[in-house]
């Protein structure tokens, strides 16, 4: 190869060089000539007759870098690959409605699913191949991607009848699944179904779900809160304390920075996969709230509060919104940004308090932390608690507030020389739906821990999504670098309900509310099925992606169905509009069928059903704003586990009776601020005096 030609393979950039996804701008200079998803790369497939491979990940993937490096910055599978297709790069997290529906295909080919997301298809969309990583060569790995492209390359020049035939059925095999058929109301059964499906699957020596490449899965403590409030069992709270507890301790926590990383590739929650996504956060943030207000026990506030810290520390944006995910890799080694030798650790701390430290934290001479490809020790270790400090400073024969000042003490000194290093890859998008969970998250802790800062971020955090990711009146699902783009779907609409509740109930700002229903009659106008009911993943603007999905299942987030749910079960409680109550009913006959077939698949649908099958309470405070007497009622409400009620607070000056209509007529009583409660239809006396409120929510709930 010429010098001329080097260095234009070296400064050759693909179809992806103006576009503002920081994954596709990661490919945007490799010797594949990707395009965005779009009609010139459609055109272009069917003007020359090639099939399109199409690739599909997001920017925090350790396998996608894997597979990028091998493959896709290699000129020979570069060549081959821009002879044989038109190549198509999809960033998953901007574009989930296209990530969805070549996912279940890759699910229904293979049985199985991942990222890196392979597929190959016709120029009309019509998938006939898919799989998920694929190293270059073939060999003990499995089939290389070279071997791929040739084989296909045969069949579609030789025997595209029979790739044509099988794209057809693939697809038409995708439509019937897209279609369901209501059923009936879920029977009350279902409920315990799910629990007792749970409890089958926890793991009770290390708590969590499942062995292996175990999740936090916070829906499914969620579900388990409620289970535990609304039958006693103490075995479903047992099973949420245990899997937080484990959480906190193991490996999957960023002991020095705070945060969750993504998922654990042991049954003990020792190795994480390192990428740490917004979206964890704040699911973890929430169960960890609603824990300590189940318990009432300081360290699940602890917990909650180290994340926010480290999400207002590292994650948010100075527009407001926050951004969606760091990267497990550093410098293109996985982990190294969080690994710590003993040697290092003695050197920043001194001989004492790294010794001190290096017994609580598991850290040993020659590592805790196996390389996954070769199955050596790094000499590196991971940080993490095999007992809690309680039962370490007895071991260690330390006063545990003492233990705990060193420790603090260590981990700051460990975190300001962290800092110091090159950082993982931030991926600074601003998501919609990710940030809609956050402002769920800050809310509801905000409300219970009583820290009004937390409200205000995300109230700004809301400001930014309701004024910067619009058009043309309806939400935007990505902002990056000034743009918002791409239509916003029924996780952005559902996840942002769901903040406006918790931000009422957190402000008790009727602007709130009236949003939350604003938002919620769009999402019945372009995303409900008028024919068969459910929500549609896409509005009925959207462009549509070779089938427009409907699903409620949850996987490591909680579908916009489930939270659709539960939004419409509140909704009804705090507004008594019937017609709420209508569909959150259609919407529960529509998925049954397929929740009674796997229930706890669902739980976070049946987090939903859970407040619909009651007893179920209003509770509205009658009072002046910011009065002494308003305050202390409200605060002894904020502090306990309802998760069967909503409050709403009725102010002289909140017009609140232009949004719900059933706060007609109730009033302070003796000039005193009044809470009155009805459910299971019962209206009970009205209380305006700490004690008798204490009292009355003691015989209720």
């Amino acid at each position: 190869m010429s010098k001329k030609s080097k260095k234009e393979v070296k400064n050759f950039q693909n179809h992806l060089k103006d576009e503002k996804s920081p994954y596709l701008l990661q490919h945007a200079s490799n010797p594949v000539d990707w395009y965005p998803w779009g009609d010139e790369a459609f055109k272009k497939a069917k003007d020359e007759n090639k099939p399109i491979f199409l690739s599909i990940g997001y920017s925090t993937c350790h396998w996608c870098h894997v597979m990028a490096r091998e493959s896709f910055q290699d000129p020979e599978i570069g060549q081959l690959m821009n002879e044989n297709f038109i190549s198509v790069k999809v960033d998953r997290e901007e574009r989930p409605d296209i990530d969805s529906v070549y996912m279940t295909v890759a699910q229904m080919i293979t049985g199985t699913g991942g990222w890196p997301l392979t597929v190959i298809m016709t120029p009309e969309l019509k998938p006939f191949f898919a799989g998920t990583y694929f190293p270059k060569e073939s060999g003990p790995r499995g089939a290389g991607l070279k071997d791929i492209i040739l084989n296909i390359r045969d069949l579609w020049n030789d025997e595209r009848g029979d790739l044509l035939g099988s794209a057809e059925d693939i697809t038409s095999s995708l439509q019937e699944i897209s279609h369901g058929t209501s059923g009936q109301e879920l029977p009350e059964e279902i409920i315990n179904q799910a629990y007792e499906s749970l409890q089958e699957n926890f793991d009770q020596k290390y708590a969590g779900f499942g062995t292996y490449q175990k999740f936090p899965t916070p829906h499914h403590l969620l579900f388990l809160l409620r289970y535990w409030k609304h039958t006693g069992k103490d075995e479903a709270l047992k099973m949420v304390e245990k899997t937080l507890d484990a959480l906190r301790r193991g490996g999957i926590y960023d002991h020095v920075g705070f945060g969750f990383h993504r998922y654990s590739v042991d049954r003990e929650w020792m190795v994480p996969h390192f990428e740490k996504m917004l979206y964890d956060q704040a699911l973890l943030i929430i169960a960890y709230t609603e824990a300590y207000q189940a318990t009432g026990k300081l360290k699940y506030r602890e917990t909650a509060e180290e994340v926010i810290e480290y999400l207002l520390r590292d994650m948010k944006s100075p527009e407001g919104g926050f951004y969606s995910a760091e990267d497990a890799d550093s410098e293109g080694e996985e982990g190294k940004y969080y690994l710590w030798s003993k040697d290092e650790i003695i050197r920043i701390l001194g001989p004492d308090q790294g010794e001190l430290f290096s017994k609580v934290y598991m850290v040993m001479q020659d590592g805790n932390y196996t390389e996954e490809a070769t199955g050596k020790k790094t000499g590196k270790n991971i940080l993490y608690l095999k007992e809690t400090m309680k039962e370490l400073s007895s071991q260690l024969k330390i006063n545990p507030d003492e233990l705990w000042w060193k420790m603090e003490d260590a981990r700051e000194k460990l975190f300001q020389t962290r800092e110091k290093r090159i950082h993982p890859h931030k991926d600074d998008k601003i998501l919609t739906d990710w940030n809609g969970l956050v402002i769920t998250a800050l809310a509801m802790a905000g409300k219970v821990f009583d820290r009004k800062d937390y409200i205000l971020i995300a109230e700004d955090a809301l400001n930014f999504i309701m004024t910067q990711v619009q058009g043309d009146g309806l939400l935007m699902h990505r902002w990056r670098d000034g743009e918002a783009a791409v239509d916003a779907n029924l996780d952005d609409y559902a996840y942002l309900i769901w903040g406006l509740l918790e931000l009422y109930e957190a402000t008790f700002q009727s602007t709130y509310l009236k949003l939350a229903i604003k938002l919620n009659q769009i999402l019945l106008d372009h995303f409900w099925d008028q024919e068969e009911g459910g929500f549609f993943f896409t509005s009925d603007h959207a462009q549509k992606v070779l089938v427009r999905q409907k699903d409620a299942y949850d996987t490591a987030l909680p579908s916009g169905n489930s939270v659709e749910n539960l939004n419409l079960q509140k909704l009804y409680l705090l507004t008594g509009n019937t017609k709420t109550e209508d569909t959150a009913l259609a919407l529960e006959k529509y998925f049954s069928p397929l929740i009674t077939q796997s229930p706890s698949a669902f739980t976070m649908f049946l987090s939903g059903t859970l407040l619909n099958t009651g007893p179920s309470f209003e509770i509205v405070i009658v009072g002046e704003k910011n009065k002494e007497d308003t305050e202390t009622m409200l605060n002894i409400i904020k502090k306990r586990y309802l998760p069967n009620s909503t409050l709403l607070v009725k102010y002289q000056d909140n017009n609140l009776n232009k949004v719900v209509a059933n706060v007609e007529g109730k009033k302070m009583i003796d000039n005193q601020a009044t809470v009155y409660i009805c459910g299971n239809g019962t209206c009970y006396p009205p209380v305006n005096t700490p004690d008798a409120l204490i009292n009355l929510l003691k015989s209720i709930f």
